[in-house]
């Protein structure tokens, strides 16, 4: 077997173990790298915008892009949920604004408002 196979029965094992109440919890597993890159394109956003909507430095997301520095866990992490859903990161970060998803289209992240 391979290391990554490997690696992702034992996560699977340890869920099986914390869902049966058999474990208290279990440690998250993050990626060495997250392609900042291509999460910040797929959301159609610039540098800056990606900066200021989700909190990080201009100069932080540009060494990550550069491959100068590596994120540290815990904006990895961030980075994964911004991947994964980021609206809900938009909304839980900006609880104060309106809702990008009730404009009819959101240059932050390119979502179309569904038509009646």
């Amino acid at each position: 077997m391979t290391a990554l196979f490997q690696d992702l029965m034992t996560g699977l094992d340890e869920v099986d173990a914390f869902l049966a109440g058999e474990r208290i919890g279990y440690k998250v597993t993050l990626p060495e790298e997250v392609d900042v890159r291509r999460i910040r394109k797929n959301l159609k956003m610039t540098q800056a915008r990606f900066s200021d909507t989700f909190g990080f430095s201009l100069d932080a997301v540009k060494h990550w892009e550069g491959g100068r520095r590596t994120p540290e866990a815990s904006a990895r992490a961030f980075l994964m949920v911004i991947a994964k859903n980021p609206l809900a990161v938009i909304t839980a970060l900006h609880a104060n604004r309106p809702n990008p998803a009730a404009r009819k289209h959101s240059p932050a992240i390119g979502l179309q408002k569904k038509s009646a």
